[in-house]
């Protein structure tokens, strides 16, 4: 009983509500085959601060035409968080999982992820963080950031906080000593806003975002400037849960390699992170890479997040 009440405490903790009232045979069960009766669950992050819908609108072309493809059946969730997906894919809550590589690897290292699909664009498969700041807050390198309010994302963010906080610190700034105030806006959205409004000076954010907040006139370009753009990140991953029988992934990997060729689905549905429009997906994935990617943020420790959390809370 203990067991059942404390893996419920967790999950709800973590902002999936949804997943949090399921009998606890559930998660002692095998992984979900994607029949009528056990659809695949798939359980993104909240991309962007965008609602559940949009973000949910951006995959299920992709899903509905594999179902079309193979006759595997989906069941499309939302965390409210980086850390509710997390948790969902270990609790054995979900078959197969969207977010950053910051937030995949602890994952994969415990046994409950492996690699399943990334998009590709112009023929890669990754994408970039960066500091941006205003152009009215005295800020032209990282060192400028001391004293400055600074807006960070998810605390499992890739790019909206484990990139931008290492970038920070190998620029010689400690950012819960040295910026003037913390601003854990939750996600890159917020992040761009609070630069657009003047509550933060400087953020960090993917520039798929940025792009994306220019496109929709969300922010002034001319009053946003790039301090600095990251080395290239692997794409943020799909992954599936070794547990998922083994022909179902062989089903799911054929299905990805050729998602943009399958009927139905036409190119302006092919979708990644944040609605972003790539041009296919690709299961010739490397765990090694994705590991090697977590150099890009080693020195983002524990330590440095409840450093960064105590800030942020002391506003």
């Amino acid at each position: 009983m203990y067991l059942k009440f404390n893996l419920r405490r967790k999950l709800l903790v973590y902002g999936l509500a949804s997943v949090a009232v399921l009998p606890l045979s559930v998660f002692a069960a095998a992984q979900h085959d994607g029949s009528s009766a056990q659809p695949l669950r798939v359980i993104l992050v909240p991309a962007d601060g965008g609602t559940e819908d949009g973000t949910k609108k951006d995959f299920v072309p992709i899903f509905n035409a594999i179902t079309r493809a193979t006759g595997l059946k989906f069941d499309i969730k939302v965390g409210q968080s980086y850390g509710a997906v997390m948790e969902a894919q270990c609790a054995g809550a979900a078959d197969i999982a969207f977010y950053g590589p910051a937030s995949y690897l602890p994952v994969h290292r415990k046994g409950c992820a492996n690699l399943l699909a990334l998009a590709v664009k112009h023929n890669e498969s990754v994408y970039y963080s960066g500091l941006f700041a205003r152009t009215d807050a005295g800020i032209d390198t990282i060192k400028d950031v001391k004293g400055k309010r600074l807006a960070l994302g998810d605390l499992n963010s890739t790019s909206s906080f484990a990139v931008p906080v290492a970038m920070m610190i190998d620029g010689g700034v400690n950012p819960s000593q040295e910026a003037g105030a913390i601003n854990l806006a939750g996600s890159h959205a917020n992040v761009l806003k609070a630069l657009a409004e003047g509550v933060a000076d400087i953020g960090g954010a993917s520039f798929d975002s940025y792009e994306k907040a220019v496109n929709q006139k969300a922010i002034d370009p001319t009053k946003i400037k790039v301090i600095k753009k990251s080395a290239p990140i692997p794409y943020p991953p799909l992954a599936i849960h070794p547990g998922v029988p083994a022909k179902v992934q062989a089903q799911l990997r054929d299905a990805f390699e050729r998602v943009h060729e399958l009927p139905g689905v036409t190119p302006d549905q092919i979708r990644g992170y944040g609605g972003a429009k790539v041009d296919r997906y690709t299961t010739k994935v490397s765990e090694e890479e994705m590991a090697a990617a977590a150099k890009m943020f080693a020195l983002v420790t524990d330590q440095v997040k409840q450093d960064i959390i105590k800030k942020a809370s002391a506003r």
